[in-house]
């Protein structure tokens, strides 16, 4: 991952010296006043104010990547379709994997005598374990819970944070202002005002964004130091489960489930498809952005004989829309505090979140720190209260800087495999047009990263 400022160490470095130094704060402090009447408690609301502003800044984020993304980007049709449905196919395997891991192994359980400790970090939480663990999901039917998600005012999935809403709402405009744009020749008017007004939103939403993230660090200092201070290290003794469990999900869908469905659909034999993709995961696992790893990808597709119009379509276009990595970490988390919050989710509410992570994280794919701003929506659609998911989220990044890589890693693994898939089948010439314009490429300033 690169650095937001000239000068500054990478935002995972920044992380672990955060870490380290809220936790010295909260273990020799403890809750007692220092420098002048200071507390780690006082630290620890100044992180989760900066929790909260990102999760304000979400829906519109979301809203508007979508709508710019939908405006600008061209896709020839029937290589559209077709990447669609591997993507599609991909996303699948990838969520049942995810689902089988968590119900299977239950690594939330591990969790579940810490909750107390995640409640008391929000000033006025009430809420006690024992009342969370009698929450129940319901016994609504798939198309019941979809249903309840259709907005009924344009307004109230915004003020909801109701992601799936938004995104139908993003979707539907950006399907109109497309058509209407289409049709007034994209030469002036009232369409290429807005459309311009659009793209412009966006950028500034952007903008913030990378100011936000500028000061997460600072977040998990604060809020290590005061759960440290109150609670000890026992917090953080169960991530490690947390961390194994997702490294697992991930291994083995890109280790697997990549390289079998690569050989025996696209031809490309494990040694070919890892042996000539190394030099694009390693760059991805160690830059930690799959989006800056994109030449490497197309150089490593050139080298297993794939044609240059399905490594550009897979490698820009699919960038944006082929998440493995984010939607099984968005899920996975989901599960994982539920189950540490003794949620009994029935299959119905599981396959929400799955529905909610797909769509999060295809919404939000060019925005730098991705899966950190699709969290929080992810986390509200599985149930969970507010006050837990600002909580939970500074401490599940203790250990995302690992996570993170993995991410990369997966996310061009899957661009690598959807390219050959592309590819399968069918001759296409080298040198036909792709009309392809990414949505990160216009994204300013804050460079555009996917985890």
């Amino acid at each position: 991952m690169h650095t937001s400022s000239r000068g500054m160490p990478p935002l995972y470095t920044q992380v672990l010296i955060a870490v380290a130094g809220g936790a010295f704060l909260g273990a020799i402090f403890g809750q007692e006043p220092y420098l002048g009447g200071l507390r780690n408690e006082q630290l620890g609301k100044l992180g989760l104010l900066v929790v909260t502003l990102l999760k304000t800044l979400a829906i519109p984020l979301i809203f508007f990547a979508i709508l710019d993304a939908l405006i600008r980007t061209s896709i020839p049709l029937r290589q559209g379709g077709k990447l669609l449905v591997i993507c599609l196919v991909n996303v699948s395997v990838a969520m049942a994997l995810g689902l089988a891991i968590m119900n299977i192994w239950q690594p939330g359980l591990a969790w579940l005598g810490h909750v107390d400790e995640l409640l008391h970090l929000v000033p006025g939480t009430r809420l006690s374990s024992s009342a969370l663990a009698n929450v129940q999901a319901g016994s609504q039917s798939p198309i019941e819970y979809l249903a309840s998600y259709i907005p009924r005012t344009i307004a109230d999935p915004f003020s909801s944070n109701n992601i799936i809403g938004v995104v139908l709402l993003a979707l539907c405009l950006g399907a109109t202002l497309r058509y209407m744009h289409a049709q007034s020749g994209h030469a002036g008017g009232a369409i290429s005002v807005v459309v311009g007004l659009i793209e412009r939103i966006y950028g500034w939403l952007v903008q913030i964004l990378g100011w936000i993230i500028l000061v997460v660090p600072l977040a998990v200092f604060g809020v290590v130091a005061q759960v440290v201070g109150k609670s000890g290290v026992g917090v953080f003794s169960v991530l490690w489960i947390f961390l194994v469990a997702m490294l697992a999900g991930l291994a083995i869908h890109s280790l697997i489930y990549y390289p079998l469905v690569a050989w025996l659909v696209g031809k490309k034999s494990p040694k070919i498809y890892i042996g000539q993709g190394a030099d694009a995961i390693m760059t991805a696992l160690s830059c930690n952005s799959s989006l800056a790893t994109v030449p490497v990808t197309l150089r490593c597709l050139e080298r297993m004989n794939v044609s240059p119009q399905s490594s550009r379509l897979a490698a820009c276009v699919g960038t944006n829309l082929n998440n493995d990595g984010i939607t099984l970490y968005e899920a996975m988390a989901a599960l994982f505090l539920a189950q540490a919050l003794g949620y009994d989710l029935p299959m119905t509410k599981q396959i929400l979140i799955v529905l909610a992570s797909i769509i999060a994280g295809a919404g939000v794919a060019g925005i730098p720190e991705a899966g950190l701003i699709v969290l929080p929506l992810v986390l509200a659609a599985a149930g969970l209260p507010d006050h837990v998911i600002i909580a939970a989220i500074p401490l599940i990044m203790t250990v995302d800087w690992i996570i993170a890589r993995a991410r990369s890693g997966v996310n061009v693994m899957s661009d690598m495999l959807v390219a050959i898939l592309l590819d399968a089948g069918q001759a296409i010439p080298a040198t036909a047009p792709v009309a392809v314009q990414p949505q990160s490429e216009t994204a300013p300033p804050a460079e555009p990263q996917r985890f």
